[in-house]
């Protein structure tokens, strides 16, 4: 009969039906996938500026404070090798000229690499003035206080040198502290960071070298 018949016929339609179905549902995720793929390859999102290119007018302030500062404090250890300073105090300076003396050449590279102003190195009598007028940056010494240090010898240059240099160190770091808060450039806040550690450790040793005579 046709009942008979129409069984086997239902059975064969919906296995077609099935087939037909799996290979759709298999066209569409292959669509999907590479519409969200095509939509992957052709973003345009511009990278981020990278943390060192990042700098504001507090780097900027830094730099060109931090720069005649360092150089101050080069100077005053480049006397005590001439001056009759005393060996734990030549030491001591010599620690201090090799850490500052990168640092100002890294600044200054920043400077140079935002089109900002380098400060003009130190001249004057024997090479102790300033370039330009600093004396109004924390701890900086004037032309007289400087002359003062680089007349003395011995012992009596040992004292002076130790007291001006721990009053040169807390300035520095009063800038370093400065540049943390306000600065955006990431080497910029780590130099700061390492002035504020190193500097604060030498000012303990000079005031305990003060403390000794």
């Amino acid at each position: 009969m046709n009942t008979n018949r129409s069984v086997p016929r239902r059975a064969a339609l919906a296995a077609t039906a099935a087939a037909v179905g799996l290979i759709l549902t298999a066209c569409g995720t292959d669509e999907s996938t590479n519409t969200a793929g095509a939509a992957a390859g052709t973003s345009t999102t511009a990278p981020a500026p990278s943390e060192a290119a990042q700098h504001n007018k507090a780097d900027v302030a830094f730099a060109q404070g931090m720069i005649p500062h360092h150089r101050q404090a080069v100077v005053m250890s480049d006397m005590a090798q001439s001056h009759g300073a005393s060996d734990a105090v030549k030491a001591l300076a010599e620690r201090i000229k090799k850490a500052q003396q990168p640092e100002i050449d890294a600044m200054a590279g920043w400077l140079r690499a935002w089109g900002e102003r380098v400060p003009a190195g130190m001249g004057g009598m024997d090479g102790m003035g300033h370039g330009e007028d600093d004396s109004a940056l924390p701890g900086m010494m004037d032309d007289e206080d400087l002359n003062r240090i680089g007349s003395a010898r011995g012992n009596a240059f040992d004292t002076m040198f130790l007291i001006r240099m721990i009053e040169h160190h807390e300035g520095a770091i009063d800038m370093a502290e400065t540049e943390k808060r306000q600065g955006v450039h990431g080497p910029a806040k780590a130099l700061a960071d390492d002035i504020i550690t190193s500097q604060t450790a030498e000012i303990t040793q000079m005031r305990e070298m003060l403390k000794k005579g």
